[in-house]
C-alpha cells in the first residue's frame, strides 16, 4: 500500500497523538494541528518532513479552512482526515453556563462539522477518502453529569451518519469511532467543570459511583494504535465501531431497554397516529 496522508485534530495528546505516530511510523505523511505548535515538536524532531505542524483553533472556521488547504498544498492530496479535538465538560444541566454550553458545542460539533466541510472537496475531486470522526459511548448512551458533553457528541453522530450516506457514490467513507474509557486526559486537565449546586451532591456521587465501576479497567492508548490503522485500511470501513470491550454491553442493555419501552407505548403511539396506520 502506497504511503497515505492523514489531516488529524487535536495531535497533542490523547488518540490524535497515539494515531499520528501510528501514521507515521508506518511511513505515512501526517499534517498535525494543534493549538499550540510546541507540543509537536517532538513528533517533529522524530519523524522531519513526513509530518507537517499546523496551529490551529478548529472553532475557527477560516482557520479550519486554511489549515486543509495547506495540508493539501503541502502532501499533493489528503487521505484520512481525523476529527479528534474536543474535550469533556463535567456539570448537571442545571449548572451549566451558556458559555460553557456553547463552547462545549463549538469545539466538538462545529469543529468536526468545520473540518469536514473544508475537507470534502478534496475527497470529492479525488474519488477517495476517509472521515474519522472521534465519537464516544456517549454518543449513543448518556449518564448524569456529563449531558453537554453527550449533546455534542449525538450531535457528531447525527449529522456524520446523514454525511455518509451523501458522500459514499464519492468513494468517501465515514467511521463513527466510539471510545469507552481510556488513560488520555479525557477527564484531567483537558476537562472543563461548572459550579457545583450542593442540590446535586448526591447525583454527583452516584454518579462518580457509576463512572467507577464501568471504567474500572481504562483502555491502554497505545492499543489503539493498531486499531485504527485495521479501520482505516479496511476495504469497507465500518460506520461505528467501539473502541474498548466495555461499550457493546452498554449498548445492548441501553437499546434493549429502549425498545421495550416503545413497544410498551405503541398503542399511544398509534392513537397519535390520528388516521389509520394501514
Amino acid at each position: 500500500m502506497s504511503a497515505q496522508v492523514w489531516f488529524i485534530t487535536g495531535t497533542s495528546r490523547g488518540f490524535g497523538r497515539e494515531w499520528a505516530i501510528a501514521a507515521l511510523d508506518r511511513g505515512d505523511k501526517v499534517a498535525a494541528t494543534a493549538r499550540s505548535l510546541a507540543s509537536l515538536d517532538d513528533l517533529v524532531g522524530q519523524y522531519g518532513e513526513a509530518i507537517l505542524p499546523i496551529e490551529l483553533d478548529v472553532t475557527d472556521r477560516a482557520a479550519d479552512i486554511a489549515a486543509v488547504a495547506t495540508a493539501h498544498a503541502h502532501f499533493g492530496r489528503i487521505d484520512i482526515v481525523v476529527n479528534n479535538a474536543g474535550y469533556g465538560h463535567f456539570g448537571m444541566i442545571e449548572e451549566l453556563t451558556e458559555d460553557e454550553a456553547r463552547a462545549q458545542i463549538e469545539t466538538n460539533v462545529f469543529g468536526a462539522l468545520w473540518v469536514t466541510q473544508a475537507a470534502l472537496p478534496y475527497l470529492r475531486e479525488q474519488g477517495s477518502g476517509h472521515i474519522i470522526q472521534v465519537s464516544s459511548i456517549g454518543g449513543i448512551s448518556a449518564f448524569p453529569n456529563i449531558g453537554i458533553y453527550h449533546a455534542s457528541k449525538w450531535a457528531l453522530e447525527g449529522f456524520s451518519q446523514s454525511l455518509a450516506a451523501e458522500v459514499k457514490s464519492f468513494g468517501i467513507h465515514v467511521t463513527l469511532v466510539e471510545p469507552a474509557g481510556y488513560s488520555t486526559d479525557w477527564s484531567g486537565s483537558s476537562a472543563v467543570r461548572s459550579k457545583l449546586l450542593p442540590a446535586y451532591d448526591p447525583v454527583r456521587e452516584m454518579a462518580a459511583a457509576l463512572r467507577a465501576q464501568r471504567q474500572s479497567a481504562q483502555g491502554d492508548p497505545v492499543a489503539t494504535r493498531a486499531a485504527i490503522l485495521k479501520v482505516v485500511d479496511a476495504d469497507e470501513p465500518p460506520l461505528r465501531i467501539f473502541f474498548g470491550s466495555a461499550p457493546l454491553a452498554i449498548a445492548k442493555a441501553d437499546y434493549a431497554g429502549r425498545i421495550a419501552m416503545w413497544e410498551e407505548w405503541q398503542p399511544v403511539s398509534i392513537e397519535a397516529q390520528g388516521t389509520d396506520p394501514a
